[in-house]
């Protein structure tokens, strides 16, 4: 799972999860005139608040992040599992309206005064939580300042001259490095689709046209979409990794990621060439 692909909607989402965790074991309901020996329950005393609003917030923040890690993004009926987490916080966040308006089916036994009982520390903190966390889920691929990435990328602060291998981290299967441009591949790894690249000092020799392939780094997460045109990303390009430009398709490249996959990526702005 790379961290670094992870945005500022999925920072607010995690932190949403912990603060709804910490709720959890908060009190459930209060009542004015309660003695002080009793003990109000925490919200891991309602059946209906633990796994509508605790359980159902915190499997849905842990879908959405584990997704946004994974280079490929698993399906269930048609749908991504992000599209799930999204789901579930949803859900979470109308069951805890609903028991914040309905706070007495965990306090039948209750003997206090002749009021109801009202909603307690934990039951409060988890509404705060889980509307927090759906608004992120559900508003990160529409905001801006939501998509870019929560961590910088990690990578060189001014680019590297072509020719020069990127920094450690990128390479195949097997933690075999890519030889610089020019050299010849480490044993057993395969040659870089398309053709050597040129060796520095030397003309670039593309197969084809005047296109050379070079190494870049992408701002924020991106799709990578299959050669034959379908629709469906079969990987995301993170932030902080190199990847090879192998060849160019009008504005978009065709890219190939660490496990030797190749697709296209189609939006290229604000790449930075290695």
């Amino acid at each position: 799972m790379n961290i670094r692909s992870l945005t500022r909607g999925d920072g607010v989402v995690i932190g949403a999860a912990v603060l709804l965790f910490i709720a959890s074991f908060l009190d459930l309901y209060s009542a004015d005139g309660a003695p002080d020996s009793l003990d109000f329950p925490s919200l891991w005393a309602s059946g209906p608040v633990l796994l509508g609003v605790v359980l159902a917030g915190i499997i849905g923040a842990a879908l959405i992040v584990i997704t946004r890690g994974l280079p490929q993004v698993p399906k269930v009926a048609g749908l991504d599992l992000g599209q799930f987490g999204i789901a579930f916080t949803v859900f979470a966040a109308w069951s805890a309206l609903g028991n914040i308006f309905d706070v007495a089916g965990g306090a039948d036994n209750f003997e206090g005064s002749g009021d109801g009982p009202d909603a307690g520390t934990g039951l409060i903190l988890a509404l705060i939580a889980t509307l927090i966390m759906a608004a992120a889920a559900v508003a990160t691929p529409l905001v801006p300042a939501l998509k870019a990435a929560l961590l910088p990328p990690a990578g060189p602060a001014a680019p590297q001259p072509y020719g020069a291998q990127p920094p450690a981290g990128y390479g195949y299967p097997g933690a075999q490095q890519p030889a610089a441009f020019g050299g010849q591949p480490a044993p057993g790894q395969q040659p870089f689709p398309g053709g050597q690249p040129a060796a520095p000092g030397q003309p670039a020799a593309p197969p084809a046209g005047d296109f050379s392939p070079f190494w870049f780094a992408v701002p924020v997460p991106r799709p990578l979409f299959p050669e034959d045109g379908s629709s469906t990303p079969i990987a995301e390009l993170a932030p902080g990794t190199w990847y090879l430009a192998v060849e160019q398709r009008g504005p978009s490249l065709v890219a190939q990621t660490q496990d030797g996959r190749r697709g296209v990526l189609q939006d290229t702005s604000g790449i930075q060439r290695g």
